[in-house]
């Protein structure tokens, strides 16, 4: 039985990724700091699946300041390091001391481990250390241009770990995640606050005036890319990982509404600093050395995130 230690797991992407990992008969620790980005409660019931499945063993650690026990950190086939404090919009100001400790400081904490035991680590970074790119689509080796903290953090992870693989032969892999959504979806993010919206007849706010796009990625395609990383990926390589359902906010808001069969109050607001105006991944990389294929599109992933938070219209279904 193979042994991964995933940190964030009690997150969106790292719940997924633990529940995906244990029913394909793996043994996890699982390593979450339960920090107040969101509520806790969520992410309790993100994890109660696996907290009830005798593979899995919770630890609940602040990577940035506390040690994990040696015991969790033998035997492990892999890390997949999940754990950061997202967002955006949040990362300007006096909160970047949480993110020098929750992305940067925990990052060194992981990467030491694993470069002592030998262990690939497979790390989640961002498409936002590309900024707002000057091609499209963008390929792993375009010039990275962080526009926000949060990217500059996700960036300085990477060259964080970079350093460890090139003079102390780290075995990683990196993974720039392209807009993930789904079923546990953080509720900060901007379909969950919409999926949100449409169930409680709130306004929903947008920033900007909602023609700034994205590549879309369903989650589980993420968690499939991320798994296929740690078998197969090539030591040292970055892929980048969308799933090529690109749109605008105003285009996903019209799916929402066609699927749900409700209509959506919105707001505009001022644009937030830090977003970019769009993304989208080149995947060549991905498809052609891991073989992974996206394996929803945005219309199938939307329906799955109303589905489960009983907002889908019933002849959607």
């Amino acid at each position: 039985m193979p042994r991964y230690l995933v940190t964030g797991c009690a997150g969106f992407i790292g719940s997924t990724l633990t529940d995906s990992l244990l029913a394909g008969g793996a043994e996890v620790v699982g390593v979450d700091a339960f920090t107040d980005y969101y509520p806790r409660a969520r992410k309790e019931a993100q994890l109660a699946p696996a907290l009830e499945h005798p593979a899995f063993e919770l630890l609940e650690r602040d990577l940035g300041g506390d040690a994990l026990p040696a015991s969790s950190l033998e035997g492990l086939d892999g890390i997949f390091h999940l754990a950061a404090r997202p967002g955006v919009r949040a990362s300007w100001g006096p909160a970047f001391g949480a993110y020098l400790n929750d992305n940067l400081a925990a990052t060194h904490a992981i990467v030491e481990a694993a470069t002592k035991r030998d262990v690939r680590v497979v790390f989640a970074s961002s498409s936002s250390i590309y900024g707002d790119a000057l091609a499209y689509p963008t390929a792993e080796d375009t010039q990275p241009a962080p526009i926000s903290p949060y990217g500059v953090t996700k960036l300085a992870c990477e060259h964080l770990i970079g350093a460890h693989a090139r003079d102390l032969g780290l075995d990683c892999v990196l993974l720039r995640y392209f807009t993930v959504y789904g079923p546990r979806q953080r509720p900060d993010m901007a379909f969950q606050r919409i999926v949100e919206a449409l169930a409680s007849g709130r306004e929903f706010e947008v920033y900007g005036d909602g023609s700034q796009s994205r590549d879309f990625t369903y989650v589980a395609d993420a968690v499939a890319a991320t798994i296929a990383a740690m078998s197969a990926g090539q030591p040292g390589r970055t892929y980048n990982v969308g799933g090529g359902s690109e749109a605008t906010l105003r285009e996903v808001v019209t799916t929402l509404e066609d699927l749900s069969g409700r209509s959506l109050a919105i707001r505009y607001g001022e644009r937030a600093k830090g977003d970019v105006r769009r993304t989208l991944a080149d995947t060549g990389r991905l498809r052609g050395e891991l073989g992974w294929e996206p394996r929803f599109d945005l219309r199938t992933g939307l329906a799955a995130q109303l589905d489960a938070a009983g907002v889908l219209a019933s002849s959607a279904g």
